[in-house]
């Protein structure tokens, strides 16, 4: 959303396409997980009478509205891109097929995951918790407008305590909301750690990919 009060920054997604081309020289395997939130919210929708349901599917089309966003501002920058939609839209994505997700990142393809879990009640935090567990990838890491966890909101409390590493039980613990219960129990079942950086600083992903002590660590 960037700068605008609702849907797409152009900016916003060029920037994003240049962190992920820089990081592509570095022939690691990238999966990506986008909400939908700057064009719909189906939790804000039901609070004004839409059905709880219809409206999380309405979020979910909204991911896939980014996802194509994105996939075009990457191939224009020459990365082989996929979108793979969990819910079946077969002339605009790939369904959902991980073994094929797979073979595409062995490839050297982004592999871009839209519509969440393809089932309402859950967030994108959850269908990046478990996409990342079914790729079984090294690491799940959540971009940001700050630079890691905090004891409070650092956008509104300027002596806001950043923690460089945390344990699962102690984000909920602390009630820390970096990502929700679900995702946060799933990740901890499945020993999968979480990077928590900063993703509108120019170079960070790379940075973080390449070794250097940015964000929170949760595990």
């Amino acid at each position: 959303m960037g700068s605008k009060s609702f849907g797409i920054d152009s900016k916003v997604v060029d920037h994003i396409a240049d962190e992920v081309y820089a990081v592509s020289k570095l022939k690691i395997g990238l999966g990506i997980v986008i909400g939908g939130g700057n064009i719909y919210r189906g939790l804000s929708a039901s609070q004004q009478g839409v059905d709880r349901v219809t409206g999380d599917m309405m979020g979910m089309l909204a991911t896939l509205i980014n996802s194509l966003a994105l996939q075009n501002a990457l191939e224009k920058r020459g990365i082989y891109t996929r979108v793979q939609s969990a819910i079946k839209m077969d002339e605009i994505a790939e369904p959902l097929i991980i073994r094929r997700a797979i073979r595409h990142i062995e490839k050297n393809r982004v592999v871009i995951f839209a519509a969440g879990t393809g089932e309402p009640y859950f967030t994108t935090d959850t269908a990046a918790a478990l996409r990342a567990i079914e790729m079984k990838a090294d690491v799940i890491i959540k971009g940001t407008r700050v630079d890691g966890v905090y004891d409070s909101d650092p956008e509104k409390n300027k002596k806001a305590k950043m923690f460089k590493k945390l344990k699962y039980n102690e984000v909920l613990e602390k009630d820390l909301r970096v990502m929700d219960l679900t995702a946060i129990t799933l990740c901890s079942e499945n020993k999968l750690p979480i990077l928590v950086f900063n993703m509108n600083k120019k170079g960070n992903l790379k940075a973080l990919l390449s070794g250097k002590n940015l964000g929170t660590l949760i595990s």
